[in-house]
């Protein structure tokens, strides 16, 4: 076989190669996962450190529940890239998922490695709100003797309050709601809505009147308003 013909097939293996890639993101979009992995898997044979289908796939095992998977896959571009925040946060969220789905005594063993990859990204990357409220969530679920703490979660909603007007009020509404001070959640929530006025903001404050205040008039008038 000439030189000629080998680079043809090997170019012609390399557009195909990404073309799977290709196909396999424009199925992620379309929220096709199941046809998306198959190609993923495909691409990976041939590409078994690329970056970004090592996400996808960790995406994928994530919206299947499949903790174990994504984690596998996090962990790999987590130590490609170790100082990529998002790549930290997506590993202890898979972790925490895990963690939660796991009996108390395996739980409290993935403990550290959770906390210590969601601060890692918010180390790394000071706008990073995600890892924030995964702070503010993990530090107000957890027992106090294992770490949690509501004025470790305060300083995290404080720094939500920095970044974004609406994640800061939010988080503190929702520290307060977990708490059962339900008058200075809906205020907290109620000043996210003034500002957000989105479908979150909307849902925290009506889930509240209804579920927690016990006030479905108040949930009925804020559903008509938000609806106009």
């Amino acid at each position: 076989m000439t030189a000629f013909k080998l680079i043809f097939l090997f170019l012609s293996f390399q557009l195909m190669s990404n073309s799977d890639f290709e196909k396999a993101e424009q199925l992620f979009q379309k929220q096709k996962f199941e046809d998306a992995k198959i190609l993923f898997e495909n691409y990976l044979k041939s590409n078994p450190n690329h970056t970004k289908t090592l996400e996808y796939l960790g995406d994928i095992a994530g919206k299947e529940k499949n903790w174990d998977e994504a984690i596998l896959y996090y962990k790999k571009i987590k130590f490609q890239f170790p100082k990529n925040a998002n790549f930290h946060y997506k590993y202890g969220g898979a972790l925490g998922m895990k963690a939660k789905e796991s009996n108390k005594f395996k739980a409290l063993g993935m403990i550290d490695e959770i906390e210590q990859s969601f601060l890692a990204a918010v180390k790394l990357d000071a706008k990073h709100i995600e890892s924030r409220w995964a702070l503010v969530m993990l530090y107000i679920e957890l027992p106090g003797i294992v770490g949690g703490s509501e004025t470790k979660a305060q300083k995290y909603a404080d720094e939500l309050m920095n970044l974004s007007k609406v994640d800061g009020f939010l988080a503190k509404g929702h520290i307060d709601e977990y708490f059962k001070r339900y008058a200075k959640a809906e205020a907290n929530f109620k000043k996210a809505h003034e500002i957000g006025n989105s479908k979150t903001t909307f849902q925290k404050l009506y889930d509240l009147y209804l579920n927690k205040l016990k006030q479905p008039q108040k949930a009925i008038e804020l559903k008509k308003k938000f609806e106009k």
